[in-house]
């Protein structure tokens, strides 16, 4: 596969996610004023920055995460195809939820569409239905609003967004946030399904500039393009919560999605680092986008999940027990690196990519 002009980014896709983080940074300053509250009931034990938020309600913590699907209904949307983003909007919450050591209970969604079509809905509420199932969430209600001067259908039938809100519970003696990882501790990583639903808008552009349609056959990838795109997000809630029922001391919980494994670096302990050196091999979408745009390995690890959808740190001796868990659920999952208190790798992440170049994820 030829290579031709400048490597793409994230940033000239059009995601610039270092203006991102900036904003973000500003409103969690300004939002966490809302934060500080007398401690008891309503008391916020994890607040903004992490995976999911959690709040002291009656002595029980309830955990709140609330996300979408992104770009990806782009896809779904040019090849008419809608019965898997339902799935994706579940995942991409109820695997933040995990993050604090909480189960996932109920996931309201809120659909906005620039015209009721009946066969869509109908595709869109089946993947919901099937993620529910999935999870083991229910979807007791949700949000439809019509908004055609908002969404522009353009040459489609259809144009609209998918997000969801999760609420799950956990013990207050039990949520989970990073700050018991101590150096040594081993990362965990459970297998991806591919390309999720983070990084999309760099992949779409990079497939349409080489002129390579959602329809067209790629033969690296054994399906269609649009085929490979639309396989949803992995659900990991089976295996996370077997480790838990197998009291398999989980010192973190990482879900593996925008930032890559720069995710890691959301835990509150500032004084450990990552080492990634036994990255499990990469799915055939990566090394097809890497090749054909050229792109760097640090952009690579920065924006997608490159085989990882989720980690979880455990002490060395619960490494083989937490694996496990995962493959009895039918996740495959392997040791991937570990936590380090070296100054020279703290607050950092350092991966190892196949050729041996090693690249540096910082905490943002």
């Amino acid at each position: 596969m030829a290579r031709e002009g400048k490597p793409l980014t994230y940033r000239s896709a059009g995601v610039d996610t270092d203006s991102e983080a900036l904003v973000i940074a500003d409103a969690i300053r300004r939002l966490g004023a809302t934060c500080v509250r007398t401690p008891g009931h309503g008391s916020v034990k994890v607040s903004n920055g992490f995976f999911a938020a959690v709040l002291d309600v009656g002595g029980q913590g309830l955990a709140i995460s609330t996300d979408g699907v992104g770009t990806k209904v782009l896809v779904a949307q040019v090849l008419g195809r809608y019965d898997s983003i339902g799935i994706d909007c579940v995942a991409m919450n109820v695997n933040d939820v995990l993050c604090v050591g909480a189960e996932p209970i109920t996931l309201l969604d809120y659909l906005a569409v620039s015209a009721i079509d009946g066969d869509v809905m109908r595709q869109l509420m089946e993947g919901l239905a099937r993620g529910a199932e999935l999870a083991h969430v229910a979807v007791p209600g949700g949000e439809t609003a019509q908004v055609p001067e908002l969404l522009q259908p353009g040459e489609r039938n259809i144009a609209f967004d998918l997000v969801g809100t999760c609420l799950g519970t956990v013990p207050l003696d039990r949520v989970v946030d990073g700050a018991a990882i101590a150096p040594g501790d081993v990362v965990v990583g459970l297998a991806s399904s591919g390309i999720h639903s983070n990084g999309m808008t760099l992949a779409r552009r990079l497939f349409r500039d080489k002129g390579i349609g959602y329809q067209d056959r790629v033969e690296a990838l054994g399906r269609t393009l649009g085929e490979e795109l639309l396989e949803p997000t992995r659900i990991y809630v089976d295996a996370v919560m077997g480790m838990w029922r197998s009291k398999i001391p989980l010192r973190g919980l990482a879900h593996i999605t925008g930032d890559g494994l720069g995710n890691l670096l959301r835990f509150n302990q500032p004084a450990v680092g990552f080492i990634i050196d036994r990255m499990p091999q990469r799915p055939a979408i990566f090394a097809v986008m890497q090749e054909l745009g050229g792109i760097s390995d640090l952009e690579m690890f920065r924006t997608f999940n490159m085989g990882v959808g989720f980690c979880v740190v455990v002490p060395e001796g619960a490494a083989e027990q937490a694996i496990a868990c995962a493959e009895a659920v039918g996740i495959p999952a392997q040791r991937i690196g570990y936590a380090t208190g070296d100054a020279a790798a703290r607050g950092r992440a350092l991966v190892h990519c196949p050729g041996g170049a090693v690249v540096t994820l910082d905490r943002g």
